[in-house]
């Protein structure tokens, strides 16, 4: 059975249930009162006719019923009573409504509370039938009864009285369980536009499968209400907050469990934040912030998703590799194709010294290079690095120089390779943009000079080159992510890595116009003990063309 008509039939159950039962203890409570009522009405009456002097006095005539007889159906048919019979201690009638049953005696068994002084209400069957009636004792002056009042009201009469009730009680009743109908149709339909038209099995498979997917986020994500209490969070942010995956946090408010989150704005809001950078506990993360809303667009919470800073960069310093080292391979192959034709040319046209000397010299020139980095940068990542930048500066037609008195060869075991690649990769990336930008309208040819040193506790990176320049009103905004000199977009990405791996190594970056040839140098220095934090570059621009 569907969940709507299941619905349906559940509430339309219970709300026949109540009304039903509520309309049958309303009519039992209103028979009651009625009969109640009647019952204390011909109490009355049969009480008044009890003291009235001429019913009194009647008892002491020889024929009492001659004047009884008038005084009771006058009174009889004056309250709508249907019968009011006066008899005396034996139970002699002395009125009746059928004046044939005068003389004859009481029936119903009900005389002696009433003989004993006492007026009475009681339920019985007289000669009439079954009825309701009120008994009250006739008093003589010293205080003896010496006759009994009865005044009754037939329960036929009251059954159709009380059966009108039922009627009514039974139309209200109909309204009730159509009204209820109504609103349980209206109900079922509402519940079923709430959850999308979805039955209970496949909310539960959603709901596992929604589990399913954010527990395999590698991503924290928690979400919160209006009021900004927590409503869903998964393994991976309880991680970020140090927190143990068993640590209920469901019903907590937001701030209580991150004090310097911006969701509740975002819920003031509404509006989304991307890429904001926030501190958890020890951990630098990136969030985005999204307002969550309803079928109606009306906001009922928010959602947050962050990730770990280190790891976004971690994986930006792969791409930027892997985009190195298919830069250097494609101008590698660029290159030696040219060079190829050019020796293919010269064969053809039997210029064979010609050929041979290009090919010796071209030789000399990489083996020179690679028997140099391999001697005093033996470390192979760094030393492709460099081959493949050199490779790809010969295809732009730059000038690309590692300093002869550079040695690299003493980097601590501890310290991340990545993170040097990814210093080095990105300044000579830079420096070359910056030259490639400057010969655009200068006719120099450009050049990048690379200087690496091990010498004393820190390792030096110095990278110079003769481009365009830095403008002085800049300073240290270069270093902000997106911030680019250059236009297009995708910019302003380097520079940030760099420093982000500069200060994970607790080193430090500084930069300085070179005033000779014009163009930047880069230095930076990178303690080699660690857990040391290079606060300052205690050594200025170490090595650079301007200064030999």
């Amino acid at each position: 059975m569907r969940l709507q008509t299941k619905l349906i039939w559940i509430i339309c159950s219970l709300i026949a249930f109540i009304i039903l039962s509520l309309s049958g203890i309303f009519y039992v409570v209103i028979t009651n009162i009625f009969e109640d009522q009647i019952g204390q009405r011909a109490l009355k009456v049969a009480e008044t006719l009890a003291i009235m002097p001429e019913i009194r006095k009647a008892f002491t005539e020889p024929d009492p019923s001659a004047a009884i007889q008038p005084i009771s159906e006058s009174v009889r048919i004056k309250t709508g009573a249907q019968y009011i019979v006066v008899g005396n201690r034996e139970g002699i009638r002395y009125s009746h409504p059928l004046p044939d049953r005068i003389g004859k005696s009481m029936v119903g068994g009900d005389n002696g509370p009433v003989l004993a002084g006492h007026s009475i209400v009681s339920k019985a069957t007289g000669s009439m039938g079954p009825s309701v009636r009120g008994k009250a004792p006739v008093i003589a002056d010293d205080g003896t009864v010496i006759g009994i009042v009865s005044v009754g009201f037939l329960t036929d009469n009251i059954d159709r009285i009380n059966d009108v009730y039922q009627n009514e009680i039974l139309l209200v009743s109909l309204v009730g369980l159509a009204v209820g109908a109504s609103g349980a149709v209206l109900i079922a339909r509402s519940v079923r536009r709430s959850i999308h038209g979805l039955e209970p099995k496949e909310i539960g498979a959603l709901y596992t499968e929604k589990k399913a997917v954010l527990e395999s986020i590698r991503e924290g994500i928690i979400a919160i209400n209006r009021d900004g209490f927590i409503t869903m969070a998964n393994r991976f942010a309880l991680q970020l907050m140090n927190l143990s995956e068993n640590e209920a946090i469901m019903g907590k408010h937001i701030e209580d469990v991150l004090p310097n989150t911006r969701l509740l704005e975002v819920v003031r809001s509404g509006e989304a934040e991307f890429d904001r950078e926030m501190l958890i506990g020890d951990h630098e993360v990136i969030v985005n912030r999204l307002p969550i809303m309803d079928m109606n667009n009306q906001l009922t919470g928010a959602v947050s998703s962050f990730r770990s800073k280190p790891e976004l960069y971690r994986l930006a310093e792969e791409l930027s590799q892997v985009k190195r080292f298919a830069e250097s391979l494609r101008a590698q192959t660029h290159e030696y194709s040219n060079k190829l034709y050019v020796i293919s040319g010269l064969i053809q046209l039997e210029s064979y010294q010609e050929a041979v000397d290009l090919i010796n010299r071209e030789v000399n020139v990489h083996q020179h290079l690679i028997q140099f980095v391999m001697r005093e940068i033996p470390d192979p990542v760094i030393g492709g690095l460099l081959i493949g930048k050199y490779n790809h500066a010969q295809e732009l037609k730059l000038s690309f120089e590692i300093d002869p008195e550079s040695t690299f060869a003493d980097i601590p075991d501890h310290m991340d390779r990545s993170l040097l690649v990814t210093i080095i990769g990105n300044l000579i990336d830079n420096a070359m943009e910056a030259v490639l930008a400057r010969q655009t309208f200068s006719e120099s040819k450009g050049e990048v000079t690379l200087f690496l040193t091990d010498l004393g506790e820190d390792l030096i990176i110095e990278c110079e080159d003769n481009g365009i320049g830095i403008p002085e009103d800049i300073g240290d905004t270069i270093y902000e992510k997106g911030f680019s000199t250059k236009p297009g977009e995708h910019r302003g990405i380097g520079l940030a890595l760099v420093v982000h791996a500069v200060h994970k190594l607790n080193g430090y970056i500084t930069f300085h116009r070179n005033t000779a040839g014009g163009g930047t140098v880069f230095t930076v220095a990178i303690p080699k003990q660690p857990g040391l934090f290079r606060k300052e570059h205690p050594h200025g621009n170490v090595r650079s063309k301007s200064n030999d």
